[in-house]
């Protein structure tokens, strides 16, 4: 299982398309995680701005039709990470039966994300 984050109003916004970041067209890939630690570390150190809820997308490699590589992260990776962390990084969209859970990510009274919990499946009023 690897995760990758996303507001919750982008997932929702295509269901029946493959998704496609920002960041395939830019660098090539899609950043994911290996596991929720790391995802929390992710997420303090890159999404707290992020539009909220904030999901953490639960993606079981073995389902996934783009190539996955496990690399370097380039900057060094965040606080709470150690250095020489390889990630995983899916050259091309992430089809959405790869997809098999949705996390939610809990906040502290400072903005700091402390925890991953599920989420439901269907698109969020």
């Amino acid at each position: 299982m690897i995760y990758h984050v996303i507001p919750r109003e982008t997932w929702d916004a295509q269901p029946d398309r493959p998704y496609e970041p920002a960041s395939l067209a830019e660098e090539g890939f899609v950043h994911c995680s290996a596991d929720e630690q790391t995802t929390l570390a992710v997420v303090n150190a890159f999404y707290r701005d992020a539009p909220r809820p904030l999901l953490a997308l639960m993606v079981d490699e073995v389902r996934l039709t783009a190539r996955l590589a496990w690399e370097e992260a380039i900057p060094p990776p965040p606080p709470g990470v150690a250095e020489g962390t390889s990630f995983p990084h899916v050259y091309g969209p992430v089809n959405r039966d790869a997809v098999v859970g949705l996390l939610q990510v809990q906040w502290d009274d400072e903005g700091r994300a402390t925890g991953l919990t599920h989420a439901s499946q269907g698109q969020h009023p």
